[in-house]
């Protein structure tokens, strides 16, 4: 995203409710709820640490009950208003989803909210971008885009 910024190229994203695992629905210690597409697609979808995204979940959750939105309308929001993100393709099943989908715009998550979701969601990126921990550093000398 970095190298998107400087060239002022923004991203599409697709799947921005990590198929499905950022719909509220998943729940630390639960199995899948009945219906989720992750039945069938969790082997395909891309890996995700469970403390990782119980992590994400938490802090999503959190939000949603300050904002009075839905656990997907904040993450789609939030993900809108990262700096190269474009749009996003949604993926609603039905008119019930595309209209909770279609609630995550016209309004803003604070610098403070926006902020916990960051850090909730940050990760240390894999090999070769960071192969010995000591390098996490390096961080500091590419700031966080604005």
């Amino acid at each position: 995203m970095p190298l998107g910024a400087d060239q002022g190229v923004g991203a599409l994203v697709w799947s921005p409710l990590g198929w499905g695992r950022l719909t509220g629905r998943i729940r630390r210690g639960a199995p899948i709820p009945q219906g989720s597409r992750l039945h069938e697609t969790a082997a395909f979808a891309p890996p995700v640490e469970d403390a990782h995204l119980y992590r994400v979940v938490d802090a999503l959750e959190a939000i949603a009950g300050e904002t009075g939105k839905t656990v997907p309308q904040i993450a789609i929001n939030w993900l809108l208003q990262r700096p190269t993100v474009a749009s996003v393709i949604i993926g609603a099943r039905n008119e019930e989803q595309l209209r909770q989908n279609l609630g995550a715009v016209g309004w803003s998550l604070t610098p403070a909210q926006r902020a916990a979701l960051d850090a909730a969601s940050d990760v240390l990126p894999p090999y070769p971008h960071t192969p010995y921990r000591q390098q996490e550093g390096f961080a500091r000398l590419n700031p966080p885009l604005v």
